[in-house]
């Protein structure tokens, strides 16, 4: 057994993400089901592997914060409270849909829970979400923003802009690299000339260089609290890169056999978050029976999601006509 006197954590929330990201993991994988089933049609993005990251965020988080994630982003999106018969509705283009089938997988945006959108465009929503943190400084509301993107966005221009300006305006956000090694088919250490894509970029912009271990949700939680109150304290932003690993291949029509397979092997096998945080429940004495209990709850909270999604209707074809324009119609414009 560990040393559990001086832990920091606390039982209450280990099982909080715990909880958490056994709902991520398992709405992915009903997801993945779903399409083999031929009720998701088109392409998705997983991120099966990555659920540390989003969970320790979704746990730290508080009501009105922000949160911009990327296509890959069902995990962001259900890490702020989203209901999972809202995303896999959207992912099906079921009324019940977070935005009435009308998104979709690589769009998921739920503004009452501050999920401000997920942008299929690489590095887009970093200039995005420093424009609601300067809302919050400007109007001294003390809400954070959070910015999920991927290894391959280092290497993009918005990247290095949205670095610069929220820097020079100290603005309450915090940037989050999930670095999975690979941008989109491409290992990123072939196009980049430093050896981490995100922290040793940081330096250039006058941050601090933060690495995290991206599948080991205690330090996630660690390094999500610690960015997300230096943001709220009015002390600027930070430039997280989070180490991790998608089980799967870039999305759906990708087989992933550009990786090598005894990587592949090893960050299944022995670097799993879901596992592992499972084994250290255990360590710090949490009653098994606890554990077993919130899993249980969650699959059949993702079963009963499923039915209502699949038993939702297909939105009316007049639909396509509402939420064009800000007063939600679309006869004005034209």
């Amino acid at each position: 057994m560990v040393d559990i006197t001086n832990d920091d954590i606390g039982e209450s929330n280990r099982l909080a993400l715990w909880e958490m990201m056994l709902k991520l993991r398992l709405v992915e994988k009903k997801a993945y089901d779903l399409f083999l089933q031929n009720l998701i049609k088109g392409t998705s993005h997983l991120a099966l592997g990555q659920e540390a990251i989003a969970g320790a965020f979704g746990v730290s988080l508080e009501e009105g914060d922000y949160t911009f994630c990327t296509y890959r982003g069902h995990a962001h999106t259900l890490a702020r409270g989203s209901s999972i018969e809202g995303v896999l509705g959207e992912l099906m283009g079921r009324q019940c849909g977070l935005m009435k089938g009308k998104g979709g997988s690589m769009h998921l945006t739920d503004v009452d829970k501050g999920v401000m959108g997920s942008y299929a465009i690489i590095g887009a929503h970093l200039t995005i979400a420093n424009g609601t943190a300067l809302a919050s400084k400007y109007n001294k509301t003390k809400e954070v923003s959070v910015c999920f993107f991927g290894d391959g966005t280092t290497n993009i221009g918005a990247f290095h802009e949205a670095l610069n300006m929220a820097q020079i305006w100290k603005l309450p956000i915090v940037f989050v690299c999930e670095n999975n090694l690979y941008m989109e088919y491409t290992p990123i250490g072939d196009v980049t000339a430093v050896e981490n894509p995100a922290a040793d970029r940081a330096s250039a912009y006058n941050m601090e260089k933060i690495i995290v271990d991206g599948n080991d949700a205690d330090e996630m939680y660690r390094t999500a609290q610690v960015a997300i109150k230096k943001a709220r304290d009015g002390d600027g932003p930070s430039l997280i890169e989070a180490k991790t690993y998608r089980h799967s291949g870039h999305s759906r029509a990708d087989p992933g056999k550009y990786r090598p397979d005894e990587e592949v092997k090893d960050w299944m096998e022995n670097r799993d978050p879901i596992t592992n945080y499972r084994k250290r429940l255990l360590e710090f004495n949490i009653d098994e029976k606890i554990i077993n209990e919130i899993e249980d709850k969650v699959k059949q909270q993702v079963e009963d999601a499923t039915e209502i999604s699949k038993s939702s209707p297909i939105p009316d074809v007049k639909e396509i006509f509402t939420d064009v324009w800000a007063d939600g119609g679309y006869k004005w414009h034209n």
